[in-house]
């Protein structure tokens, strides 16, 4: 008997290959998460000879502002995350005529003249913490969410997503959204 200190050698010229191969296959299985920035419709041009710019009632206008550190000024008022939807909703459905829960009457400063005529003005420090932003964005969608529910419940007595496409419109209408965005200046 004969005996060979010798290992078998392994042909590894086709691994390679198989590398190759595992890896598109991996390529084409793996699904990549789409993320969604935020949702936002982009105004429509200003038509050439038209005048686009509106003067606004200072009353019309409901001031955030997100500073760097986080902090969130409404109308010049330090205020709680958790109070922007209240406000922001007595603000857009008042219709100067007292109508609000937590105004104090025709006349206030905390209400707008009409849903109308009401904007939102948002501007935001370049070095905001991106989570409070995104908050903010929330809480404004909520009130709008908010706000059009009541709305459709009231004349069609449906919920937004039993509406037809003329209801749907007719509630935007009711509630149009209005939001101008800024960037604070950063110089120091």
């Amino acid at each position: 008997m004969r005996s060979s200190n010798k290992v078998p050698a392994i042909n590894a010229g086709s691994t390679a290959d198989i590398a190759f191969l595992l890896l598109i296959f991996f390529l084409v299985t793996t699904t990549l998460s789409n993320d969604k920035g935020i949702i936002r419709g982009i105004p429509a041009p200003c038509s050439d000879g038209a005048d686009c710019t509106m003067p606004l009632n200072e009353r019309n206008v409901f001031r955030i502002v997100l500073n760097a550190k986080g902090d969130l000024l409404v109308n010049n008022e330090i205020t709680p995350l958790g109070d922007l939807k209240d406000q922001m909703i007595d603000f857009l459905k008042n219709n100067g005529d007292g109508s609000c829960l937590y105004c104090f009457g025709k006349g206030s400063k905390t209400a707008s003249d009409n849903p109308h005529r009401a904007v939102l003005e948002l501007s935001t420090h370049r070095k905001a913490p991106y989570y409070v932003f995104i908050e903010v964005q929330d809480e404004i969608t909520k009130a709008y969410t908010e706000l059009r529910t009541s709305y459709a419940m009231r004349t069609f007595q449906k919920e937004l997503k039993n509406l037809s496409e003329a209801e749907l419109v007719k509630t935007r209408d009711a509630y149009p959204f209005n939001l101008v965005e800024a960037t604070l200046d950063t110089r120091e």
